[in-house]
């Protein structure tokens, strides 16, 4: 009588590997494709620096006098920035794999597509309307770079994300 390993069935539904092996990547490329996107929007198109990005990140955590903190608030905006993209990521990996529907999905003709049109302004929305709110203490303002946001989420954060990890997911049953 041989023994088979036990594993989750969560496993099983998102291609056999681990969380972390999966997390990992989709983390990293959709981190560093954001932080591509918002240094280039911010440098070339409103032509502020990018210490002025990253400090303003900082800033809804270390307070105003982020600006001020050359490049240690600098460092702060950009760490935080790598959090939240872990953040995001964690929750789509944890949703893929218990959400039935969301696989599918997935896995259909252009679902990548189709989920990062949906996840990416969702993230954006609940970024701007509760957790910036939240720390900076006051409304956001919808305006052109706002929409420049909301919609720039699909290709440059949701997209990365949800196409890495798509990759390692079976075929459709």
């Amino acid at each position: 009588m041989t023994s088979q390993p036990l594993t989750h069935p969560r496993h099983t539904e998102l291609g056999g590997s681990s969380l972390l092996s999966r997390l990992i990547p989709a983390w990293l490329f959709t981190a560093a494709s954001d932080f591509l996107f918002s240094s280039v929007l911010t440098v070339f198109i409103y032509k502020r620096t990018f210490a002025s990005l990253w400090q303003g990140v900082a800033s809804t955590l270390v307070g105003p006098s982020a600006s001020q903190g050359g490049v240690t608030t600098t460092l702060i905006g950009i760490l935080m920035h790598f959090g939240v993209a872990l953040g995001w990521t964690t929750v789509f990996v944890l949703l893929l794999g218990r959400v039935k529907w969301l696989r599918e999905l997935v896995r259909s003709r252009f679902g990548v597509l189709k989920a990062a049109s949906i996840y990416g302004p969702f993230i954006w929305l609940v970024m701007s309307f509760a957790v910036i709110p939240l720390l900076l203490h006051r409304p956001p303002s919808i305006t052109v770079r706002w929409w420049v946001q909301f919609f720039g989420h699909i290709p440059f954060v949701a997209l990365p994300m949800i196409a890495t990890l798509a990759r390692g997911l079976p075929a459709r049953n």
